[in-house]
């Protein structure tokens, strides 16, 4: 039977082919997928598991044509809406969310009326109550400013 010396020599030198073996694993090289390219795999798995019926993703444009392809490699319909100068909207979902989406955003998301304002917000499934404080806000400066 060895000795507890004996053990602890074993132990050390396990302990030590560990380490070793860690820092190798982390020195080996790997595609990392961007932080965006995770949200919208979320987004996709909430989609198709029935927790969303609708999306808006935001995206730098240059992540535009990869966010598209996962879309369309799931047959996902979607509508892109340019966001700014560097940024893309990606609405995704259900065909008939969609199309209201087609019909009610025309114009950049800042410039929404209060009630469109609202109605976007219920379709993406934000809190109402939420988005109740939010209309009567963004109302009420519509008022004091006529």
């Amino acid at each position: 039977m060895p000795k507890h010396s004996d053990l602890g020599i074993v132990h050390f030198s396990f302990l030590l082919y560990l380490c070793r073996r860690k820092k190798k694993k982390k020195m080996r090289t790997t595609t990392s997928v961007p932080t965006s390219m995770k949200v919208l795999m979320n987004h996709i798995y909430e989609l198709n598991k029935g927790v969303r019926q609708m999306v808006l993703f935001t995206c730098n444009k240059k992540d535009g044509a990869q966010a598209v392809s996962q879309l369309e490699s799931q047959g996902i319909p979607y509508v892109l809406q340019p966001a700014g100068e560097k940024n893309l909207n990606v609405y995704f979902g259900r065909p008939e969310c969609l199309e209201a989406i087609r019909l009610l955003v025309t114009r950049p998301l800042y410039e929404l009326s209060p009630e469109e304002d609202f109605i976007l917000g219920a379709m993406l499934g934000y809190d109402i109550c939420v988005q109740c404080q939010r209309y009567c806000q963004r109302k009420e400066k519509c008022i004091h400013k006529n």
